[in-house]
């Protein structure tokens, strides 16, 4: 059973920032997905695990790959017309390394970030 999200107050998400970017890292692969903040469902998505991408990668986990999952996301973003995103960071997440490569490429793709 999907028990769908709790519905909230139209004044509330005028100031949501809709589209937010959340990053997932495993020790073998680099996830990416934004999500609409008002619905709570995913708009779009880019992961090393993709078989697609698999090839074109030497190492699925390393800094190279969140930056090419980072361009991927940005062309995906783009062809939704998705302009701009929000980063949410969580606590022990740092500005550094694979997290800098993905919002670098992202921005490098022509998505704003807010």
């Amino acid at each position: 059973m999907v028990i769908p999200p709790p519905v909230k107050p139209p004044r509330l998400t005028n100031f949501l920032k809709p589209y937010v970017l959340k990053l997932h890292f495993t020790n073998k692969f680099v996830n990416a997905q934004v999500i609409h903040s008002p619905t709570a469902t995913v708009a779009s998505s880019a992961s090393s695990q993709e078989k697609a991408l698999r090839p074109s990668m030497e190492s699925t986990r390393d800094v190279a790959a969140a930056g090419k999952i980072g361009k991927i996301l940005a062309e995906r973003l783009l062809s939704k017309n998705i302009p701009a995103v929000s980063v949410f960071l969580k606590r022990e997440q740092k500005y550094h390394g694979k997290i800098k490569a993905v919002i670098d490429s992202l921005r490098e793709g022509g998505v704003k970030l807010l």
